[in-house]
C-alpha cells in the first residue's frame, strides 16, 4: 500500500474524505501579487517608494520590465498546483505611452489581459495611491487640497473601469482594492475632517455603477505607517463602517493591525455584515513587515475560519508581501503553497464531529481530537494534489527553481 492510500484510510477512520478535500482545494484561487517580483517599483514611473512601504535586500533577478515579470510569474505558477489569479497595481501598466495615473485606460493593460487569457488566469487590480508626486504631505483621497484629492479620485475611478474590463475579458470577477497612506505623524487637532473628505472621495469614486458580475470593490484599512504613526485616515473602524453601509468588501490585511491582533478571528464577524471579503495574507513578524507567508499558527487559523464556516466562496484570498532578500520567485511559491497547505489541513478536519463534541460540552474529546489531527499526514495528501496537477512535490520544485535562477542571473547581465 502506498503512502497516499494509507493516508486515505487514516482520514476515513475519522470520517474525512481526502479526495473530496483535494477537489475542494482545486477550486480555491489564490491571487499572486505582482509587486513581489520587482520590489514594488512598477513600470509607469520611477518614483522612490513612499507611503510607509520599504523593501529590503538586493537578491539577483529582479524583474525590470513587464515581459520579465510575466515570465517570473508564469514560472512560479508552474510550481503551484491549481488555477489562480494575478494581482496588479496600476504602476504595472504595460505601455510605451507617457501616461499619468489619472489617465490610465484598459488598453494600457492589454498585454496583461492577453497573457492571462492564454494561461487561463484571472486578474485583480489596485489603484497605486503612493510613490507619486501627487501624494502631498502624506495625503491623497483625504487631502485638504481639492486638486490633489480630485487627481486621486480620477485615478480610482479609472481603476474601477480597468478592473471591470479585466473581469469581463477573463470571465472572472476582478477585485479592485483601494488602500491609501493618508495620515499624520503626530496627533491632529481635527481628526474628523480628513475622514469626511475620504468619505466624500469614496462616494464619488463609487458613484458610477459598474457590473458586479465582473467587479468587486474593496477598501483596505491600516493601523499606522512610517510617517503617519499617530493617525491614519482610513482606519479599520472607518472602512468597516463604510463597507457595511455601502455594500463594499472590506480587505483584512494580516499586517495592518496591532502587533498582538490577528485577522483570523475577524473573518466570521465581518462576513456577518458584508457579502464578500478580501484577505491580504502576509506575515507581520514586526507589525507590517511583510515577510513571506509560511505555514504558521495564524495562517492555519485563517484557513480554519474560512473552511469550518463555509466562507470560501465569499472570500477572495490574495498574498501581499515583498522580500528581496531571497529569490523573488521562490517567495511566491513558498507563500502560495503554504496557503494551500493551511487550507487543505482545514479541509481535512472532521468539522461535524468536532462541532457535535463542542455542542455536547465534551471539551475533553474536542481537545484530544484537535491535538491528534495535528500529527496526521496531511502533507501526503498535498503531495497527491501536486501529482494530480503535474506539479513537483516536496522540494522537487526547488531544484527547478535553481535552474531558472541561473537564467535570471544571466538576464541581469543583459
Amino acid at each position: 500500500m502506498n503512502n497516499f492510500e494509507n493516508t486515505r484510510k487514516i482520514y476515513a477512520g475519522i470520517g474525512v474524505d481526502v479526495d473530496s478535500a483535494i477537489q475542494q482545494l482545486r477550486k480555491i484561487k489564490i491571487s499572486l501579487h505582482c509587486w513581489q517580483g520587482d520590489d514594488v517599483r512598477g513600470f509607469l514611473n520611477h518614483e522612490a517608494l513612499s507611503g510607509g512601504i520599504q523593501v529590503t535586500g538586493n537578491y539577483p533577478g529582479r524583474a525590470r520590465n513587464p515581459e520579465e515579470l510575466r515570465s517570473d510569474l508564469e514560472f512560479a505558477l508552474g510550481l503551484i498546483p491549481g488555477h489562480h489569479k494575478v494581482n496588479l497595481h496600476a504602476i504595472y501598466a504595460d505601455t510605451d505611452e507617457k501616461v499619468d495615473l489619472d489617465a490610465l485606460e484598459p488598453r494600457h493593460f492589454q498585454n496583461w489581459v492577453n497573457w492571462a487569457k492564454a494561461l487561463g488566469l484571472g486578474l485583480d487590480f489596485n489603484p497605486t495611491c503612493f510613490s507619486h508626486p501627487m501624494v502631498k504631505d502624506g495625503f491623497t483621497l483625504s487631502s485638504p487640497d481639492p486638486e490633489i484629492r480630485n487627481f486621486w479620485i480620477r485615478h480610482c475611478q479609472k481603476s474601477r473601469i480597468i478592473g471591470e474590463y479585466f473581469g469581463r475579458e477573463l470571465n472572472q470577477k476582478a477585485v479592485v482594492n483601494i488602500w491609501i497612506p493618508d495620515g499624520y505623524k503626530d496627533f491632529p487637532v481635527d481628526a474628523l475632517s480628513p475622514r469626511r473628505r475620504l468619505q466624500d472621495s469614496l462616494d464619488r469614486i463609487f458613484s458610477e455603477k459598474l457590473d458586479s458580475r465582473y467587479l468587486l470593490d474593496a477598501v483596505e484599512s491600516k493601523l499606522f505607517g512610517i510617517g503617519v504613526e499617530a493617525y491614519t485616515t482610513g482606519s479599520n473602524e472607518f472602512y468597516l463602517g463604510y463597507a457595511v453601509k455601502n455594500k463594499k468588501a472590506i480587505c483584512l490585511d494580516a499586517g495592518h493591525f496591532h502587533p498582538t491582533e490577528v485577522i483570523s478571528d475577524k473573518i466570521t464577524s465581518v462576513l456577518l455584515f458584508t457579502e464578500e471579503l478580501l484577505l491580504h495574507v502576509s506575515r507581520p513578524m514586526r507589525w507590517d513587515s511583510d515577510h513571506v507567508v509560511i505555514f504558521d499558527d495564524e495562517l492555519q487559523k485563517i484557513a480554519q475560519n474560512l473552511v469550518r464556516h463555509q466562507l470560501i466562496d465569499r472570500t477572495h484570498i490574495g498574498l501581499d508581501y515583498f522580500d528581496a532578500s531571497i529569490n523573488r520567485v521562490a517567495a511566491w511559491v513558498i507563500g502560495a503553497r503554504s496557503m494551500q497547505k493551511a487550507l487543505l489541513k482545514a479541509l481535512l478536519e472532521p468539522f461535524d464531529l468536532l462541532k457535535n463534541l463542542e455542542n455536547k460540552g465534551d471539551y475533553t474529546a474536542r481537545l484530544a481530537l484537535l491535538e491528534e489531527l495535528k500529527s496526521l499526514p496531511f502533507g501526503t495528501v498535498y503531495d497527491e494534489f501536486c501529482r494530480q496537477e503535474g506539479i513537483p512535490t516536496g522540494l522537487e520544485w526547488l531544484s527547478k527553481l535553481k535552474d531558472y535562477e541561473e537564467y535570471m542571473k544571466e538576464r541581469d547581465k543583459k
